[in-house]
């Protein structure tokens, strides 16, 4: 029988995610031939010569959006072969470099055109699964927090979240509950926080951003204590980027603690914006969007008051796994939500 090829134009998350690397693997599974290639406009256009039926599966294929990809609209056109091609390759402008740059570009083109307005303002994440994690790989729980603590690993978080436009992301590092652990975990998990804390302290002055402390201070170590304040006070001037920890934060606590704290105050008379002058978080936007890891559908007591209109993202990986791209599918996802706000 012979050979066919297909065109096809596609337009969408297409660039910048890897699309064109796995077109052309499952073009060499089914050892069609061709080429794909980006196009300045953010579309990809392919070309596949081969079986006429491995050609629709192929279609196929590409229609149920393999990757991080999200295809908005695809045209395709069957027909008799033109130019026989030796084999399936990426068709690159010029130097990878360049060529990869202007992938990301029209990335960035397609998040501000597509997503838009729709970028969470405020990402708070509940980092769940660390121990699971290491338990898995038969190591101990604190080779799980040391993972997923990894001050160059969050770095890269905060990094990209600011790049598509986030400006304050929360992370819940130790829970009101979590002082049910033994000694030598607790002991580890601060150990930790405190040395992140203190390499924060240079990249909070070189990029501008803010440091807040959410939660309890009179129970943690008191050399920590001293480092979260002292950062506290010497970013509380920048507004670049704002990241908020929360350290021994639970939801009950916070608010049982804002209205002892309204009570002390000895103000008579209450309503909703007047309350959240006394919460930990005040001056910080609600969250719009929460993440939780390892594949637990709750929010354990996480910002109560101030989640009440948040999206919710359940991720599946472990938080040691959760990378840059686990976090632009959180926020993809969130961007074809409808936020209604108890109206229509």
């Amino acid at each position: 029988m012979k050979n066919k090829e297909v065109l096809i134009e596609v337009r969408g998350r297409v660039q910048g995610v890897g699309f064109r690397d796995n077109t052309r693997k499952f073009a060499d599974e089914l050892k069609l031939k061709g080429f794909v290639n980006n196009r300045e406009d953010g579309s990809v256009l392919i070309l596949a010569q081969g079986d006429e039926k491995n050609l629709e599966n192929f279609v196929s294929w590409v229609q149920k959006e393999p990757g991080f990809s999200k295809i908005e609209s695809l045209n395709y056109k069957i027909g008799s072969v033109e130019k026989e091609y030796p084999d399936f390759r990426i068709v690159r402008d010029r130097s990878f470099v360049v060529d990869k740059i202007k992938s990301l570009i029209n990335l960035g083109k397609f998040i501000a055109g597509g997503i838009g307005n729709k970028v969470p303002m405020h990402i708070a994440i509940i980092p769940d699964g660390n121990r699971r994690w290491a338990t898995n790989k038969g190591l101990e729980a604190t080779f799980g927090h040391y993972k997923a603590g990894s001050y160059d690993g969050l770095e890269e978080i905060f990094r990209e979240a600011e790049r598509l436009g986030v400006k304050y992301m929360s992370i819940w590092g130790f829970s009101t509950e979590n002082w049910k652990r033994n000694e030598k975990e607790q002991e580890d998990i601060f150990n930790l926080i405190l040395k992140n804390v203190e390499r924060f302290f240079r990249d909070a002055h070189k990029n501008k951003m803010r440091f807040r402390h959410i939660g309890r201070t009179d129970r943690l170590p008191g050399k920590l204590t001293v480092a979260l304040k002292k950062l506290e006070e010497e970013t509380k001037d920048y507004n670049k980027f704002n990241i908020q920890l929360c350290l021994d934060y639970g939801g009950r606590d916070e608010i049982i603690r804002t209205v002892n704290k309204i009570l002390k105050s000895g103000v008579k008379k209450i309503d909703e914006s007047k309350f959240f002058e006394f919460l930990d978080s005040y001056g910080v936007p609600d969250p719009d969007l929460i993440i939780r890891t390892s594949g637990e559908q709750r929010l354990s007591g996480f910002m109560p008051f101030q989640s009440i209109y948040s999206e919710l993202y359940f991720s599946e990986v472990y938080f040691p796994d959760f990378d840059v791209k686990e976090l632009r599918k959180a926020i993809f996802e969130y961007g074809k939500r409808k936020r209604r706000f108890g109206g229509n």
